[in-house]
């Protein structure tokens, strides 16, 4: 391999969340993170050796987008994932997040409702509910096999003529399902009759494992694309997630005027200075560096489910199909929420992401970041397979 992943890079005393924000977090500076999402891989030099090369040129005034960075994009994404990006569908938008709160504000009325489907990333609740809207629950069902499926017939029970947005993650966090065009399909033709937007969420979509492929909701349909909003960044797939490098596409002509207009008018699709560079290095130059990091996190992937089958069997690894993120069912234990955040915190001196967060239907999971070096997974697995063992 060109990149060594095995490198264990101290992040502490960087004001990075991971670390830095633990005993804030979790009431313990001293445990291993294995929680927010970003990897602890070295972002790879053609990123850094281009944000440098500008840095030589010491004067940070007012800059223009730079030619290249929407062909950058849609290059990457017409060569990954097949789609036909038109430049006037894209716009730069500072966050995911930001941009979420940002849609609820310009689409959704104050006495309107946005779709989610639990257990989901927490910002999609905390972004509608912060925003004065109304959270519509449309849980996921769980499988035999260790993943979701979409719940059609409860979305058909749940929405009203009030509802507005619906908020799809694609590939699915925490869950790490790539979902299939005929579910997306499905899920258009739904919201496109009851005139519901589909804000799409793909910022993993670069990440699928294996020979899954990820389907870009707006392809799908003609449906699909004209009720659909995507966001998509390089932040995940290449670990620059603190240079906000996000952007949406828009393919419908009604939907990207709006948007883009109240983004416009409030100068929110202007990016800073570092943000186009470090998305043209990316999309130009990383595609060995993600192939083989996703080799790596499938290596990781491979030895956490085998490890804990053989040794912590208690606790049930579900294989995502996407990303660096493994949800695991710890049911099994037989804890209550409270002896089973004490087992991770204090006993195996973890910081996971706790099921809750994602919902009441996250009850008994843990999320766990494994986007690290391999050292750093054995300890963590050596760690709280000796919790669990004081348990049974």
């Amino acid at each position: 391999m060109t990149y060594d992943f095995d490198k264990v890079i101290d992040r502490h005393g960087t004001d990075a969340l991971k670390t830095d924000a633990l005993a804030d977090r979790y009431g313990n500076a001293d445990l291993l993170p294995l929680w927010v999402a970003d990897m602890d891989f070295e972002t790879p030099l053609f990123i850094t050796d281009a944000l440098r090369r500008r840095l030589d040129h010491s004067l940070f005034g007012y800059t223009v987008e730079p030619a290249d960075y929407r062909p950058s994009i849609i290059d990457w994404i017409r060569e990954h994932h097949g789609w036909k990006v038109k430049p006037e569908w894209l716009c730069y938008i500072p966050g995911i997040v930001k941009g979420i709160g940002m849609a609820i504000n310009v689409f959704v009325a104050k006495d309107e409702k946005v779709i989610i489907q639990p257990p989901v990333y927490h910002p999609f609740r905390l972004t509608t509910l912060g925003n004065g809207r109304e959270v519509v629950y449309n849980p996921l069902k769980e499988t035999v096999d260790g993943s979701y499926e979409m719940d059609f017939e409860n979305l058909e029970q749940v929405v009203d003529d009030k509802c507005r947005l619906l908020i799809l993650s694609n590939p699915h966090n925490p869950g790490g399902v790539v979902w299939s065009a005929d579910t997306l399909a499905r899920l258009a033709s739904f919201c496109y009759n009851h005139n519901i937007i589909v804000l799409s969420d793909e910022i993993h979509c670069d990440m699928a494992l294996w020979n899954n492929r990820h389907i870009p909701f707006a392809t799908v349909s003609e449906e699909a694309a004209e009720c659909s909003i995507t966001f998509g960044a390089p932040s995940k797939t290449f670990n620059i997630a603190g240079i906000v490098s996000s952007y949406a596409v828009i393919p419908s002509d009604g939907l990207r005027k709006k948007y883009f207009g109240w983004l416009e008018a409030n100068e929110l699709n202007e990016a800073n200075i570092f943000s186009p560079i470090a998305t043209i290095a990316a999309f130009r130059n990383g595609e060995q560096w993600r192939k083989e990091m996703l080799a790596y996190v499938e290596g990781n992937i491979e030895y956490v489910i085998s490890y804990i089958n053989e040794n912590i069997p208690q606790i049930r690894p579900w294989r995502p199909q996407a990303s660096f993120l493994i949800w695991l069912d710890c049911r099994g234990l037989g804890l209550g929420y409270n002896e089973m955040i004490n087992l991770f915190i204090n006993e195996a001196h973890l910081a996971l992401n706790d099921g809750n967060m994602f919902g009441k239907e996250g009850k008994g999971f843990m999320r766990m970041n494994v986007g690290t070096s391999r050292k750093v997974l054995e300890q963590a697995l050596e760690q709280l397979k000796d919790a669990v063992r004081k348990h049974v």
